[in-house]
């Protein structure tokens, strides 16, 4: 039986799924023991580590039987490192499990029964009520898609700077292996090598958590993969960084264009202070997506993979299905990306983001795009919305949403179904969320009706997907 095994001891287990977070699931005796870095196919042995009642986790020893799909990682902290959960499979493969985790949440927690993969369309077509999920759209090139790397700065076992990111779940620092990770782009090695060597140098130290002491905790690289542009940001535990004059020499010589320092004396783990100092340059950078061109600060929500943001964001609108009157609302708005995206087909655009300084970039972006029919506003959405419907008689023909991995606020869904848009397109990042409000807004007569997932970050385990809801009952004729 399970608790046969004991801690510590090894067993061997065939892998037959994947959880959530990438870790491998196998049974022993009917007893499900979850193994980080075991894929589905693999069989390995494991070393038991803590058992419950009905589950277990383990440690991955050895893969005795390697899956079909299994791939040696390119990079040798990949194991250690938190952030690329499936370097180990194929990116096929990985596309495969994207599809399949979108799906299940979909039908599991969302009640789409009627829902089917694409691979399923002869299945689908007994079904009046089918809706057909369309293929993943993945990567051309899976790897230096990231146009942002935020990076601890740290000191490894014998005492020196170096530059890395923590371990899976802990605050552990996971030195790069020669300060080059395989998803940032190409200048982000010289860059860091420039840093480490400034504060070499002049014997600048790094931030220590425990202790709250130590002046540098982190390093923000930005770079616009059109523009070419490339913007800096040193995380600062203090007000000043010593022979800072030093430091924009060496990496305006290396082609930065921006250079700032982000001042941030919290006891937090959130990376970025409120205030920036600005050294070097216009304090910010531009990038271009779908021939529109934002502008992007250190503190700017902008999203990390430019090729796939403007086939998501050309999801999103192709999923609105504009004609060119429709009155939009783009709820948690961020930058405006989004909502100058809809704003090409629309004949009004109103965004909602709460956070101030987003909206005013919101703002800029569509001055400067030459946008006049985007209109931004600071707040909460189930707050703005019922307040501009009834003061204002604003409706919305399409709403579409864009939130965190949270999903939408309860308040927000329903002021979605008072304000009773004909369509609804949600994008989302977490799909077990998006499964819950999907669901939710099922019970007031929204349908599923188009489903895409996009894989945005290769090699780990996220995904996205939009979704285009319609309701039943189209609006009575007055």
């Amino acid at each position: 039986m399970a608790m046969e095994i004991k801690k510590n001891e090894k067993f061997t287990v065939r892998i037959e799924d994947m959880s959530d977070t990438g870790a491998g699931i196998g049974k022993v005796d009917g007893y499900t023991w979850f193994i980080k870095d075991a894929l589905i196919g693999d069989v390995v042995e494991a070393s038991a580590m803590k058992m419950k009642k009905n589950y277990g986790y383990a440690r991955l020893v050895q893969v005795l039987k390697p899956a079909p799909g299994r791939i040696p990682a390119r990079c040798p902290a990949a194991r250690a490192c938190g952030g690329c959960q499936l370097q180990e499979l194929s990116y096929e493969e990985q596309l495969k499990f994207k599809e399949n985790k979108v799906y299940n949440h979909l039908r599991r927690i969302g009640g789409l029964e009627h829902l089917y993969r694409s691979q399923d369309r002869e299945r689908a077509a007994g079904d009046p009520d089918a809706v057909v999920m369309e293929p993943i759209i993945g990567m051309e090139h899976p790897w230096r898609y990231r146009n942002k790397a935020q990076y601890p700065i740290g000191t490894d076992r014998n005492g020196r700077l170096t530059a890395g990111f923590f371990a899976g779940r802990t605050h552990s620092l996971i030195p790069i292996p020669d300060q080059d990770c395989l998803l940032g782009c190409e200048e982000n090695k010289k860059i860091l090598k420039a840093v480490l060597s400034f504060m070499n140098e002049n014997r600048i130290s790094s931030y220590n958590e425990e202790t709250h002491t130590g002046l540098v905790r982190h390093v923000l690289i930005r770079k616009g993969f059109s523009s070419g542009q490339l913007l800096v940001c040193l995380v600062i535990n203090g007000k000043k960084l010593p022979h800072q004059e030093r430091l924009v020499e060496m990496l305006a010589a290396l082609g930065a264009d921006s250079i700032s320092l982000s001042i941030n004396q919290e006891k937090t783990n959130v990376i970025m202070g409120t205030e920036i100092v600005n050294l070097y340059g216009p304090g910010y950078i531009e990038d271009d997506i779908g021939g529109i061109r934002f502008r992007i600060s250190p503190l700017s929500f902008f999203q990390v993979n430019p090729k796939q943001t403007e086939r998501l964001y050309g999801t999103a609108l192709e999923f609105a299905g504009l004609t060119g009157g429709e009155t939009v609302w783009d709820l948690y708005c961020g930058i405006g990306t989004i909502s100058l995206f809809l704003a090409q087909k629309a004949g009004k655009v109103y965004g909602v983001e709460i956070i101030p300084q987003a909206i005013e970039d919101a703002r800029e972006n569509a001055r400067n795009n030459g946008f006049q029919n985007v209109e931004f506003f600071v707040g909460k959405a189930e707050e703005v919305l019922p307040e501009q419907y009834e003061t204002k008689q604003i409706h919305g023909d399409v709403i579409v949403v864009d939130p965190p991995r949270k999903g939408c606020d309860q308040a927000c869904l329903d002021t979605i179904v008072k304000m009773r848009p004909e369509r609804v397109v949600y994008v989302s990042c977490d799909s077990a969320t998006l499964a819950r409000d999907v669901k939710y807004l099922g019970q007031f007569g929204y349908e599923v009706k188009r489903v895409r997932p996009v894989d945005m970050f290769g090699w780990s385990v996220h995904c996205e997907c939009v979704v285009r809801l319609e309701r039943k009952i189209l609006k009575s004729k007055k």
